[in-house]
């Protein structure tokens, strides 16, 4: 297993490769992140990877935004999104169940203009859509900062799973 060094050693091709969908869909992150190294430990990455992605414009965060899928309904997905849904049992959804995940897609896009975004990583479906259900509600202004706190779990998430499964060291 490798260590930081390991990361700090690695070309902008195989960091943006490791590291280019930790925001989904978003390589400037991982770009503006390799640009910092060299990093002091696994925590330097992730705090720098949040710290670029506080730091962008509204219009910047509603793009991020609009790179995460639907949930249960969307037919591409990225391979980290995928797995992430799957583990919440998304994938596994009754026509019932799919039905409301499809209509609160809609209204809620509607509303918002961008897509629910939770963090499903531990959650079920009954909680996700509850979770959806209550949301549906916000307004605007607090709705776009829950889901921007959401965006940054979810890229926690990821980093911890990079790190874990390369690196064998957890973040905190």
């Amino acid at each position: 297993m490798g260590t930081i060094d390991n990361i700090n050693k690695l070309n902008k091709s195989d960091f943006l490769s490791l590291f280019g969908n930790v925001f989904e869909k978003t390589e400037s992150v991982a770009l503006e992140t390799f640009k910092l190294k060299p990093f002091k430990d696994f925590n330097d990455i992730i705090l720098k990877m949040i710290n670029i992605y506080e730091k962008y414009e509204k219009n910047k965060i509603f793009e991020i935004l609009n790179s995460h899928p639907e949930l249960a309904v969307a037919k591409k997905l990225t391979t980290e999104s995928k797995s992430e849904q799957a583990s919440a049992k998304l994938n596994e959804c009754s026509n019932e169940e799919y039905e409301e995940f499809r209509e609160l897609n809609i209204k809620y896009r509607k509303k918002f203009n961008f897509p629910f975004i939770i963090a499903v990583k531990g959650k079920d479906k009954d909680e996700i859509l509850n979770n959806f259900r209550q949301r549906i509600s916000n307004d605007i202004k607090d709705e776009f900062l829950e889901a921007k706190t959401q965006v940054k779990k979810i890229a926690t998430f990821r980093l911890n799973e990079i790190i874990n499964n390369n690196y064998s060291q957890t973040l905190d």
